[in-house]
């Protein structure tokens, strides 16, 4: 019986990785084909790479996609950090209930909502006076809604880790005469590490994937990868968006295994510290 469930739980898991990354793997083999149709292997070629790397349209969406991403995540991760301590560490207090609901609203509330909101806000005249900087559709724009967006999920991972993180660190520190802003860049900071490097990895993926938002906020001189490649899917689709697909899960795997490795080394490195200076500790005794 035991053998039997085992068989099925690799089988299950089997057919949960072939149905989630087949498809990737397939238009990674279409990306090489000779041919005009995307979903028509037609020998091997490189042609769409070539055309790939002479369009200037995408090129152009690809750049803004990632500078807006990457600042997006940014800003994401310190907003983040700073709410999830607020909802992780500090007493109930006035509107504390209503603080935590309008961290996290971005998450479960449709995105067509949050962007109309935020293009009636932003197309404000009122808006205009007061930042004009931030008033009007375009990058600026995008970035704040993908800040909002983003800094939610940031939020609940970063409050997560604070609750579960032993604070006994933190209170030792401060026996010890070490000021609670210090405490929290040496000792909080690198302890919730993982979760900061999640949530940027995560912000960022969101921002790059972003659709709804981007659309509702863009104007002609502001338009995302994912916004270009909507537009061209009414005059269909050349194999040349096949080897940019390829490009991208090849540069976010490398990423991802970059992440997790410096992530795992820099677990070992802590488990190892406390393991020594526990060993001095009991040597003390």
């Amino acid at each position: 019986m035991s053998n039997r469930m085992s068989w099925g739980a690799r089988s299950y898991l089997l057919f949960g990785f072939a149905f989630l990354y087949l498809p990737i793997l397939c238009l990674m083999v279409f990306s090489f084909t000779g041919g005009e149709i995307t979903t028509q292997f037609a020998g091997f070629s490189t042609r769409w790479y070539v055309e790939l790397w002479n369009d200037d349209e995408i090129q152009s969406a690809v750049k803004l996609s990632l500078k807006i991403g990457i600042a997006a995540a940014s800003a994401a991760v310190v907003l983040g950090t700073l709410s999830g301590l607020v909802l992780a560490r500090f007493k109930r207090y006035a509107g504390s209930g209503f603080f935590a609901g309008m961290t996290t609203a971005p998450m479960v509330m449709p995105e067509v909502i949050v962007g109309l909101s935020l293009v009636l806000l932003f197309t404000n005249q009122t808006m205009n006076d007061l930042l004009p900087w931030l008033a009007g559709r375009g990058v600026t724009a995008i970035w704040a809604a993908h800040t909002t967006l983003c800094t939610a999920y940031v939020a609940v991972l970063v409050q997560s880790r604070l609750r579960e993180m032993d604070r006994s660190l933190e209170d030792a520190a401060m026996d010890l005469g070490c000021h609670p802003f210090k405490v929290f860049f040496l000792i909080t900071i690198p302890v919730i590490a993982p979760a900061l490097v999640s949530g940027w990895l995560l912000s960022f993926t969101l921002s790059m994937d972003d659709f709804v938002l981007s659309s509702m906020l863009s104007d002609p001189g502001a338009t995302t990868l994912p916004v270009l490649v909507f537009a061209r899917l009414h005059h269909g689709l050349k194999p040349e968006i096949n080897a940019l697909a390829t490009v991208i899960v090849v540069l976010v795997s490398i990423a991802v295994i970059v992440a997790n490795r410096v992530m795992w080394r820099a677990q070992k490195r802590r488990e190892q510290a406390i393991a020594a200076a526990m060993a001095a500790s009991g040597q003390s005794h």
